[in-house]
């Protein structure tokens, strides 16, 4: 049986919320060691272990800073048990710059990894979800940590999604190679040749496209990919809220709606974020699930399902193989260098929640 340890501090709803998504995995199948502040939480289900976790550095201005000074933590406990072995995966439902700050710290940059992403499988109604990433770990990229992303993202693709030779796309400002940053161009030609040795890939993807067939996996930095993730949300949720009031207007509307009523609610729960259980920390020693802070209990046992489902189904490892067969690797650190030092990877972190 697969243990996730859950950081229940944090969350829009408070941590009984948490809990009751911790209880309802629990029920099917997956142990829960929960962090969280006891007092706020009413009951637990049988598989779910509640420790006293009271502090949270959910709004730290400084994650990092705040990892380190606050090891009482809850999201520093549970990302603690990981490392030690009391659990094979972490879920998240406070701040991402805290979790991603905390999993560096503990969990470790898997080796040859140059920098973790945030990958999100984001729902496409009667096409499948499309994986975005990075949606908000670095604030900047070099084409290096793009090229590994386009790789790491495919992998993922492959063991957690079930698609056969995903495609992969640069989000870009058009289709043209010619298109796009001088970064952008430069991932472009690498994954054109020899650095997309092993990918299906297909080129350039607008924002306008980036939800329709014949993509698979769309690759961009995290400033990028943060901003447009939080459009499409917004758009959809924008949009719900006005069919639902244009259903109110009239009697003839209402009866419309009515009739509609059925199919609407289908694709709302199709584009339900709380579906998809969360962004995966890609690139990390061990799993890693950050969910979003209005999630309610469904979305939080949903993300302590699919981290558990990541655990059994080895998606670290097959990851690994497949940037290992690819060569994408980051070099091994000579001494020199490591001694010199290189900019805190801590500090790329995107203050995001």
């Amino acid at each position: 049986m697969v243990t996730v340890a859950v950081d229940g501090n944090g969350a829009d709803l408070g941590p009984d919320e948490v809990a009751r998504g911790a209880s309802l995995a629990a029920a099917s199948g997956v142990r829960v060691l929960l962090y969280a502040d006891a007092s706020r939480i009413s009951a637990v289900a049988e598989g779910v272990e509640l420790v006293d976790a009271p502090v949270s550095i959910a709004k730290a201005s400084d994650p990092a800073h705040a990892v380190r000074s606050t090891p009482g933590a809850s999201i520093v406990q549970a990302t603690r048990a990981v490392a030690e072995g009391r659990a094979q995966a972490l879920v998240s439902g406070g701040s991402t710059g805290s979790a991603l700050a905390a999993g560096l710290f503990h969990l470790k940059r898997d080796r040859g990894i140059y920098r973790p992403a945030l990958a999100l499988p984001l729902p496409r109604p009667g096409i499948g979800p499309v994986l975005l990433l990075d949606v908000g770990a670095n604030v900047s990229c070099r084409p290096e940590h793009l090229v590994q992303f386009a790789h790491m993202g495919s992998a993922f693709a492959q063991a957690v999604m079930g698609i056969d030779a995903p495609r992969v796309a640069l989000l870009s400002n058009g289709e043209e190679p010619a298109k796009g940053t001088a970064d952008l161009k430069q991932v472009h030609d690498r994954l054109s040749g020899d650095g997309g040795a092993g990918l299906n890939f297909v080129g350039n993807v607008e924002g306008t496209h980036a939800l329709r067939p014949g993509v698979d996996v769309i690759i961009a930095d995290g400033f990028t990919g943060n901003i447009a993730l939080k459009l499409i949300e917004g758009v959809s949720a924008q949009t719900l809220t006005l069919l639902r009031d244009a259903a109110q207007r009239s009697l003839r509307a209402k009866v419309g709606g009515f009739l509609l009523k059925p199919s609407i609610m289908g694709v709302r729960e199709e584009i339900d974020p709380e579906v998809t259980g969360g962004a995966y920390m890609l690139g990390l020693r061990q799993i890693g699930i950050v969910c979003h802070g209005r999630f309610t209990r469904r979305g939080f046992a949903r993300a302590i399902e699919v981290a558990a489902r990541a655990v059994d189904e080895h998606v670290i490892a097959r990851t690994r193989a497949a940037l290992e067969e690819a060569g994408a690797l980051r070099p091994p650190v000579t001494a020199m260098a490591a001694a010199v030092g290189a900019p805190s990877e801590l500090g790329a972190t995107v203050q995001s929640s």
